[in-house]
């Protein structure tokens, strides 16, 4: 017998005495793993054989969707309550509050994969920012043991308005720390037992992103999520299983994601980009997570009664910092190579363009001079920094643009100053400020809704290309507003590349061996693990997602379509571009751009329509 299997016995030695008699076998099991920036075509026998098993004798969700803007932190609150980020207010990793927030150094501006963060939005908004009960929140509430482990930021998504640590279990990066969530008594207890520390591990080498000189990692993320894996696997699941209730799990791998961004394969080349041996060696670190958990779930005698979910929060692409038409990218600077767009190069160009002064959120609202860029992208525009006319969140492969006094003449500017640039593809304006030409309004993708955070004015999708490879999903390029170098790693846009996430799921509640052509997206993770469990989370917006019953045993599959939305051109031609796809009531969104410049945009006119 091993160590590890003699150690899940003496936990179940000492938890059975709590197990209460009323444990009901009925009730299933749901553990969700998020594998961070799994791309679906990537996934083979060969590349992730665990994945692949759980795909190809369970269900294969062949028609996946990332909710767009393809962030980690919105598609985790899509698969933590259902709905779409029009309701959830989450519509990026970074995000303009238009109030200080004190964990960020009371900016108004904040990346809020951040426990403080999170905690500080939701003080903001009377305990829940994203106003959406979650299922790991309605399942403890219902009877259920309940956990969240793993990246932190999207853990915490899972309940975060309960952070003493007396309901769900949540561990991430911050654990043991004063940033961190208290565990309870029995986890702390366990975790010393079993023989694995109270605090987590860092990232090592794996956090390494290089510079313009210095490649970045080529370490995936092994020595973190082993420990995030074995305090499941050795702690949590014997724990539940002793308990005798039935339980909620999610597991949030930050690889390959993580690996992906820092990635040093490709230092300022396009090619392998992502796709080089480190990727490779993520993914595979990925999977082996997942088979520890397959292999807990056999030895504790919980397989049989234990739904798996598998979905990747978005795909992923490498990174172009190429433009021809940027001022930002012929200005020089002494961290970036020479002709490549900065870091805040939104920022710069558009405060270029409307000949106003630009402040730097992360560097105390200092001004950005010439010959210097914003430090983390983000950019304040305008006289006065703490009342800017304009403020860019940058994020990656699209970035937020807010126009706080709503004011249509310097939102017709700033898109006519995006519309110039060869780096976007595509703009989508928020509805109340009107309607523009060559945009298409935020309601159209799911982002006009019931949400309590302030609304993007300006969402802004960025140029996408393939490098010429047989799935050009799998070698997208996308240009991304980061501080990472060209040849590393990002997502966020609305090509294919990015939209296209792995999905699939394994379980007594499931079809064996069905291939489900059928659109499924993230917000319709959240409603299928609740319809399995029989859960009824508190809901007041409407951007729903759909249970994937076609994927439960006995299911029927539903009708869909495909169509496509066109904006009215700019003067310049230009024209916003939507593919998308309608089951029921529920959109899913595939891709958009303007013509040319977004991978897996098509237009056509048989299916086309102008808004």
């Amino acid at each position: 017998m091993s160590a590890k299997h003699l150690i899940s016995c003496a936990f179940l030695a000492v938890f059975a005495s709590a197990a209460p008699a009323f444990a009901d076998a009925s009730r299933h099991n749901v553990v969700l793993f998020v594998p961070d920036g799994l791309r679906a075509g990537i996934v083979t026998p060969e590349t992730a054989p665990t994945f692949a098993d759980i795909r190809d004798k369970g269900v294969n969700f062949a028609n996946s969707h990332s909710l767009f803007p393809t962030f980690t932190m919105p598609n985790s609150s899509g698969m933590a309550t259902g709905h779409h980020l029009g309701d959830t207010g989450v519509f990026g990793n970074v995000l303009y509050a238009g109030f200080p927030i004190k964990a960020a150094s009371s900016a108004r501006m904040a990346f809020i994969e951040m426990n403080r963060v999170l905690g500080d939005i939701d003080d903001h908004f009377a305990g829940n920012f994203i106003d959406e009960e979650t299922i790991l929140r309605a399942a403890h509430r219902t009877g259920f043991n309940t956990a969240a482990i793993g990246k932190i930021g999207p853990t915490l998504m899972f309940d975060h308005t309960s952070r003493d640590g007396g309901e769900s279990v949540i561990m991430d990066d911050a654990t043991g720390t004063e940033a961190g969530i208290p565990l309870a008594p029995w986890v702390s207890d366990g975790l010393k037992a079993a023989g694995l520390p109270t605090e987590t591990p860092g990232r090592l080498t794996n956090k390494e992103s290089g510079n313009f000189r210095e490649p970045g990692t080529k370490d995936a993320n092994v020595v973190q999520q082993g420990y995030f894996a074995a305090a499941l696997t050795r702690v949590v699941l014997p724990k539940f299983k002793a308990d005798g209730k039935p339980f909620v799990v999610v597991f949030w791998s930050r690889d390959p994601d993580g690996t992906q961004h820092n990635q040093g394969d490709s230092l300022l080349k396009l090619e392998p980009g992502i796709n080089g041996p480190t990727s490779m060696a993520a993914i595979r670190n990925a999977d082996s997570n997942l088979a520890a958990i397959r292999r807990t779930l056999d030895e504790l005698g919980l397989a049989e009664t234990t739904d798996i979910v598998v979905s990747a929060d978005h795909g992923f692409s490498t990174i172009s910092k190429q433009s021809d038409t940027s001022g930002a990218a012929r200005a020089s600077y002494a961290d970036v190579p020479p002709g490549m767009l900065p870091p805040g190069f939104l920022a710069i160009d558009l405060a270029a363009a409307l000949n106003l002064p630009l402040f730097d959120p992360e560097a105390a609202n200092a001004k950005v001079e010439s010959g210097n860029h914003p430090k983390n992208s983000d950019g304040l525009i305008g006289e006065d920094a703490n009342a800017p006319k304009i403020a860019v969140a940058a994020n990656g492969g699209s970035d937020l643009v807010y126009v706080p006094s709503g004011d249509r003449e310097l939102v017709q500017k700033t898109i006519d100053a995006l519309l110039a640039q060869d780096y976007v593809s595509g703009l989508f304006v928020d509805d109340h400020l009107g309607t523009f030409a060559g945009t298409l309004p935020l309601s159209a993708i799911n982002l006009e809704g019931a949400s309590l955070m302030p609304r993007p004015s300006i969402v802004v999708n960025f140029k996408s290309f393939s490098t010429g490879c047989a799935k050009p999903e799998l070698c997208t390029v996308v240009v991304a507003d980061t501080g990472l170098q060209q040849g590393q790693g990002m997502h966020g846009s609305f090509s294919r590349g990015d939209t296209a996430n792995f999905m699939a799921a394994f379980g007594p509640s499931f079809k064996k061996g069905f291939v489900s052509e059928a659109p499924a997206s993230n917000a319709d993770v959240g409603q299928t693990i609740a319809t399995i469990l029989g859960l009824m989370p508190k809901s007041h917006g409407k951007l729903v997602g759909r249970a994937l019953s076609e994927a439960l045993t006995n299911g029927t599959v539903p009708t869909w379509e495909r169509k496509t939305l066109v904006s009215a051109p700019s003067s310049s031609g230009l024209r916003t571009i939507l593919n998308y796809q309608v089951a029921g009531e529920t959109k899913y969104f595939d891709a958009a751009g303007f013509e040319g410049r977004t991978v897996g945009l098509t237009l056509d006119a048989a299916l086309a329509e102008t808004k």
